[in-house]
């Protein structure tokens, strides 16, 4: 029986157009999850507007990040919000 509320997090992440990133996690699922909406609303996340710093997506051990860490997307919200591949 598959255990839905294990801790996922993030071990790979790349960026795709149109502001979505490819992740993979822990248990080998990969999704696609989509920054845009994020960008669009939270002005935390308006920096990502620029590609140039959307492209530079990093892992700090637990998820993505960009800007040495002062922007992050929890890894269960990417899990359960991203679209499997």
């Amino acid at each position: 029986m598959e255990q839905t509320n294990s801790l996922k997090w993030v071990t790979a992440a790349r960026a795709l157009d149109g502001y979505r990133l490819h992740l993979t996690f822990n248990d080998g699922c990969e999704r696609i999850f989509d920054c845009l909406p994020l960008i669009e609303k939270y002005e935390l996340f308006a920096p990502l507007r620029d590609r140039a710093i959307f492209d530079r997506v990093n892992l700090d051990g637990w998820t993505v990040c960009w800007l040495d860490g002062s922007i992050d997307i929890a890894p269960e919200h990417l899990y359960e919000m991203g679209h499997a591949t």
